[in-house]
This record gives structure tokens, sequence and C-alpha cells, in this order.
């Protein structure tokens, strides 16, 4: 059979992963996977819109070249649940990544700590390689990517769920919720780059900035085992400025290893093999690893305040939008969420909490980036269950509020719709892909 794919795609990469989630989707569907999730994505090769093929805007171009990053040069992101931050990294010229951009996360959920079992309500944590057919241009919000979850560290220890995805929307169930404008320009930053012959972008997702005061303020929870294996693979990322290399062995992640004997490979679920790592990158995180190991000796016998294991909340938002939300309108869900009643008119918006979309502001250093200011500005009827997840809820034609905060467009999701052949004599959509968690 021969596909035709749209005039103007210009990644076939891309192209190509439209096919694989139509194929992905029937079988999600025949196999009863439309339950609790985190999206509903719809999967179509003959209905293109353009949102997938938006340019980077001059700002971004311009951003680059002053870094010294090339437009279609590698990316790696990094994502930060605490803080609610997602970064942006890029190859310069010189070969290693440096800081672009940090986002402002909209919505996670679940509590901080790893996915462990489907319908947990937790987004993941740990390595994850996304290729061209992870990337979703039809998601149902906006724009997606699947983060690849369970990897093989998650399948050694028998994690269950799927499809959880960075996407836009603004609302979660297992996923990491950006707006429209900020995964529109993720997703071209990806595009650019699996044009310029990246293969699969790495996501370095943590449950926050690994410092040695932040794992001294969790070191109670029952994953600061797993915690500090995550900031192993850090800790080589910042200290080389290389995309660490990711295997699993004996139920643990191993960073740049080299088995001693090539013929011996890595095996999630056997013993490590006798490994070697570059003794440049070794010997400065062994630096910096016990540094941060003093700092925290200090710091616990300081007694420094401890965070609880559990909080009671569904996840957390970027002070950026919770800024935008007047107090009383905070209440308890029945599940302990947060949830918000209405946001505030654009007038009570404390100016620092507002910010043009697409106009980010960066600093220099990896350690503190300012916040990049491409939050959604939030219309004046934004619904309850929309908040939580749930896209079952017909929202009303109101208009916005100002003309700097519009209400996002509604997308119902993939199943409402009928599944008939189009008149034009195209082809039905193929079933939708739903997104657990």
């Amino acid at each position: 059979m021969t596909v035709v794919f749209p005039v103007g795609l210009r990644s076939v990469a891309l192209s190509r992963s439209i096919l694989s989630r139509a194929r992905v989707a029937a079988v999600a569907a025949s196999a009863g996977l439309l339950l609790s999730a985190c999206v509903a994505d719809s999967v179509s090769v003959s209905d293109y819109g353009a949102k997938h093929l938006a340019p980077l805007s001059s700002q971004t171009v311009a951003l680059l070249e002053e870094k010294g990053m090339d437009k279609q040069s590698p990316i790696l992101l990094r994502i930060y649940k605490e803080e609610a931050e997602l970064q942006v990294w890029k190859q310069t010229r010189d070969g290693r990544y440096a800081h672009l951009k940090t986002y402002p996360i909209c919505r996670w959920s679940g509590e901080l700590g790893p996915k462990v079992k489907e319908g947990d309500r937790q987004a993941p944590e740990g390595f994850y390689a996304i290729t061209p057919e992870l990337m979703n241009p039809h998601s149902n919000y906006h724009l997606a990517f699947n983060l690849g979850f369970p990897n093989a560290f998650d399948q050694s220890l028998g994690r269950t769920g799927a499809f959880l995805m960075v996407h836009g929307d603004c609302s979660s169930r297992g996923c990491y919720a950006m707006t429209d404008e900020q995964i529109s320009e993720i997703f071209a930053l990806a595009r650019e780059a699996f044009d310029g012959g990246q293969l699969a972008f790495q996501v370095q997702a943590f449950p926050f900035h690994m410092t040695a005061h932040n794992l001294a303020s969790h070191r109670n929870s029952p994953h600061l085992a797993f915690w500090r294996m995550l900031k192993e693979g850090s800790d080589y990322f910042e200290m080389s400025g290389l995309e660490p290399k990711i295997d699993v062995c004996g139920q643990r992640y191993v960073f740049n290893g080299i088995p001693q004997d090539m013929s011996k490979v890595f095996n999630p679920m056997r013993a490590c093999p006798a490994y070697d790592i570059p003794a440049e990158i070794a010997s400065a995180v062994r630096a910096k690893r016990q540094k941060d190991d003093r700092e925290f000796a200090v710091l616990e016998t300081l007694n420094v305040p401890v965070q609880p294991v559990r909080t009671g909340r569904d996840g957390g938002t970027n002070p950026v939008f919770a800024s935008r939300l007047q107090p009383q309108n905070w209440f308890s869900g029945d599940d302990g969420q947060r949830v918000v009643a209405q946001p505030v008119t654009p007038a009570a918006v404390p100016a620092n909490a507002r910010g043009s979309v697409g106009t980010a502001s960066v600093t220099e250093t990896p350690q503190n980036p300012q916040v990049a200011s491409a939050a959604m500005n939030w219309g004046s009827n934004f619904s309850i269950r929309r908040l939580l997840g749930y896209d079952d809820e017909p929202q009303a034609a109101t208009p916005p509020v100002a003309k700097q905060a519009p209400l996002p467009p509604r997308r119902p999701a993939a199943a409402s719709k009928p599944q008939t052949a189009r008149t034009n004599g195209q082809a039905p959509k193929p079933a939708s892909q739903v997104q657990q968690n």
C-alpha cells in the first residue's frame, strides 16, 4: 500500500510515526486500553493541521544564535516535579549541551516519586528516550509526545502503565501538562532536531533539582535510594555537558558504562557485567558525589526540616500559574487535591505573573534558570473537571476576559467523534488512542 503524506510535512521521521501510532491505537482499542486516561489522542494520517509544523519564533532563533546553537542540533529535556519546571538543553557548536530555556509546568499529577502501577496517577521519573514514533501531532490536547513508559528499568521492576505524555492544554492525570504555546515550541525544537539527524532525544525526569539540600529535605522518603541513583545520572550530565549513555542491569541504571568484555551485554534482569567508565568523567562525578555527601551529612546533623513523604495533594503547578488565582478560590476535592474554582480577572493578576506568550526570559546558569514567562493566560470559564483532567464536560461559549487572555479552544475526546467515512472520499479515522495513567 502506498501512503501519500501531506505536502509541507517537513520531517519524514514524524510522517512514519503517524502510521506507527495508528497501528498502536488500533491494538490499544482492541485490547481494551481505553481506561482511566491522561489524554485522548486521535490518530489520523489524512487529517493534518499546521500546528505541528509551526516554525520557531524569531526570538527563539535569535536566542539559539546568541548561545552558539544550530537550529537542528540535538536537544535534551530535564523535568523537575517539585519546582514544576521543564528545561530544554541544546547541543552547542562545541559539541556540549547548554541550557536554552526553562518552561513553567502548568500541571503534573501524583506525588513525588516514580510511577509504579497503572492507575496510581503518578507522573514518571527516570531516563527516557523519545523517538519520532513517540511524537503525536494529533493529540486532542494540542500536541504531545509519549515518554515511552515503562522503559527497560521500569519493566525490570514490574512497573505498569502506558501512554504517559508531555502535552498541552494545561491538565493532567499521570502526565506533565504544558500550555499550548509551550508545547508548540518544544515540539518545534524536537522536530528540527529530528530533521537534523537526531534519532532520539533524552528526557531526564527528576523529583526535584538533585542537590544535597533537596535530598536531605526528603531523607525520610522511601524513594531516597532511587533518587540517589537518578542523581548519579544527573551528575554525569552536569559535569560533562554530554548526554549520558543509559543502560540497565541488575534492576538499576548504569551511566556511561563500557563492558570490559564486549561480548557481554547489559541485561536489566541479570547481574551487571564488569564495566568501565571513562576516567575523566568518572573522576569529576566522584568528586561531586563526595562533596554532596559531606553536605548531606552536615544538613542531617543540623536536622534540616524534612518534607512530608505524602502531601495529600495530587500533583502541583508552577507558581507562575498559581499566582493568577485568588487564594479563596482554592479548596480540597474528595481525593485531597487542591482544585481551583475560577481564575481572577486580568486586572488582579500580579504583574510579575504575566508574560507575553512565546517570549521566554532565561538565565545562563543551569543551577538557577529563571522560569520562562511563556505561560498561557487563562480564560474566565476554567472548568473544575477540566483542571482535574476530565474532557467530558461541555464548555460554554464565554468571551475572553481580555484580548491578552483568550480562552483555550475545547478539544472534545476523540472517542466522542463519529467514526464515519469522509464525504471527500478519504478513509475513516482509525480508533482513538487513549493515554493511561
